[in-house]
């Protein structure tokens, strides 16, 4: 009997120290981040504008026909929200990698990659970190938006939290799988104006993807579909009505793993470009 139990107790204790690692990296984000409400007053001055000025400017500019899941016409900030969310949880994942390029030039990632713990377990922390801010920021927004007038049907909340909950994860991964690419902080920008606006602009977060067909821009209509981006915003913007979009979830399930096994390898230091690199 003392062996089961010694035998159990061992067992868990992985499981223990795990938590407790979680608990260290989730929680050492979210208290950095609510110590600076700066950083969120600037996470949501950007979508705030798109959704007061730009979306009064444009309404009559992109006029939305009736495509799923809209039943009628529709305000045109009706529209955009989802897009907004996804803005939110983009620009925050690409934030998460420059967050981890700090860490790694302050050598804080070496400490962390070095600790008793599997590799990918502490990849996948900071992970839950990024995604984790990334949906607080999503629900502030949500709730200044309540307040310019904007309401959702509290009945498809909780889906629609799913949704949100799966865009952050895959913004968070992809900008994971981002980091181990880019070595220095100078270098950041230049993967902004290469991954954060191709993604955002080539997308249904401003347009319905018909604009691109109607005017002629086959070759956007596809790279449109093929945006990961344009798939999680369509599974916000489906769940706000209670509908499931199946492509937009599969997307976020299979790109997070994807890109949370790429970053995983970039940072082992045998097999990876970390070690390639001299990282």
């Amino acid at each position: 009997m003392q062996a089961l139990n010694t035998a159990a107790a061992g067992r868990a204790q992985p499981v223990a120290r795990g938590l407790r690692a979680a608990r260290a990296i989730i929680g050492r984000e979210v208290a950095k981040f609510l110590r600076q409400p700066a950083r969120l007053a600037s996470a949501l001055v950007r979508p705030l504008l798109w959704l007061v000025v730009f979306a009064a400017g444009f309404s009559n500019v992109f006029g939305v026909s009736i495509i799923p899941p809209y039943e009628t016409y529709i305000d045109y900030r009706v529209y955009v929200l989802p897009g907004l969310l996804g803005m939110v949880a983009l620009f925050n994942g690409m934030q998460s990698s420059l967050s981890l390029v700090y860490d790694r030039e302050m050598g804080l990632m070496r400490l962390l990659l070095t600790a008793p713990l599997p590799r990918g377990w502490v990849l996948t922390f900071k992970l839950l970190a990024g995604a984790t801010l990334s949906l607080l920021q999503m629900l502030a927004f949500l709730a200044v938006a309540r307040l310019l007038g904007l309401e959702l049907a509290l009945q498809h909340a909780p889906l629609l939290l799913g949704a949100m909950a799966a865009a952050a994860l895959l913004m968070a991964a992809l900008g994971l799988a981002l980091s181990v690419h880019v070595r220095q902080l100078e270098n950041f920008a230049g993967a902004m104006n290469f991954v954060i606006f191709p993604m955002f602009f080539i997308s249904s977060a401003l347009y319905p993807l018909w604009k691109f067909e109607e005017a002629g821009a086959w070759w956007l209509y596809q790279l449109a579909l093929l945006n990961p981006f344009t798939q999680v915003v369509e599974a916000m913007r489906f769940a706000a009505y209670g509908q499931w979009h199946t492509s937009g979830w599969v997307t976020a399930v299979v790109g997070t793993a994807l890109a949370l096994a790429l970053a995983i390898h970039g940072y082992d230091p045998q097999r990876g470009w970390a070690h390639q690199r001299g990282g």
